[in-house]
């Protein structure tokens, strides 16, 4: 079963409780929290949960400065995927190794195969997205002559 809420909470920002006070909007206090008021923190405090759940103990130690769900699935995308500089640095460089890409003399053909699927499967994961035309023709053309 997929919980839509949890991803919701993940994604947005954290949940604050409040009331309004002589016209100004402030924290609830929590013996004040009505059912629902619960629900919610308790929705926000799961999904942060899970993920840290997700994460090996020694990268979470790493990430526990964190207190929301939001905050911190933003920092393992920051950590992990990088930031837009990065992943147009990473989309390049793949780009130019396809281009190299070519024969490794005494390599077998399997080797081959198995070295351009990889990366096939790195420039689909970076959004890098070719013709199977394209892609045919590299791997023909990177062929050993014999």
């Amino acid at each position: 079963m997929k919980d839509f809420k949890i991803w919701r909470s993940i994604i947005k920002d954290p949940v604050r409780i409040t009331t309004t006070v002589a016209g100004k909007m402030v924290d609830k206090k929590m013996e004040n929290y009505t059912d629902e008021d619960f629900e919610k923190v308790e929705e926000q405090e799961k999904a942060l949960a899970t993920l840290t759940m997700a994460l090996s103990p020694d990268t979470a130690q790493g990430f526990r400065e964190y207190t929301s769900a939001k905050t911190l699935w933003e920092a393992l995308i920051e950590v992990y995927e990088g930031n837009g500089d990065m992943r147009e640095s990473l989309q390049d460089m793949l780009r130019q190794r396809f281009n190299m890409f070519n024969y490794v003399p005494g390599e077998t053909l399997e080797a081959q195969l198995q070295r351009f699927t990889s990366l096939n499967t790195e420039m689909t994961v970076a959004g890098i997205f070719y013709t199977k035309s394209e892609i045919n023709k590299k791997l023909l053309n990177a062929l050993p002559k014999s």
